[in-house]
């Protein structure tokens, strides 16, 4: 028997909660620094080291940490002030993010509802 309380999936819920929440704060300065002469746009990816950590069974609780690489965005157009935010595509990232983030906290709530309905014994 095993003696975790939680299975993989709310693991993986979980770790791609704290990833999304990263992802949200870069995405967030990023825009808070649309302006800001030779600033860098940075990215954020995690969703390969969480499919891989998947595969090996498990998240941070399992075989392998999950972390969030964040980086200067490679894909970013300079502009004449050597600020490589783009508005539209950091907006765009937020609106993205945000949802992903709403799903899997929702997935988590339905799930912890369920073991709270079990442990209820059904009432």
């Amino acid at each position: 028997m095993s003696s975790k309380l939680f299975d993989s999936t709310t693991d993986a819920l979980a770790t791609s909660i704290r990833m999304r929440q990263i992802r949200h704060n870069v995405t967030a300065s990023n825009i808070a620094n649309h302006e800001t002469p030779g600033y860098k746009a940075q990215k954020v990816e995690f969703e390969e080291a969480l499919a891989k950590s998947l595969e090996l069974g498990g998240t941070d609780g399992g075989a392998l940490p999950v972390t969030a690489e964040v980086y200067d965005n490679p894909e970013a157009a300079v502009s004449n002030d050597g600020n490589t935010v783009d508005m539209e595509k950091e907006m765009s990232a937020l609106a993205e993010n945000s949802i992903l983030y709403k799903s899997a906290l929702q997935l988590i709530n339905k799930k912890m509802a369920a073991l709270k309905y079990a442990i209820g014994g059904g009432n």
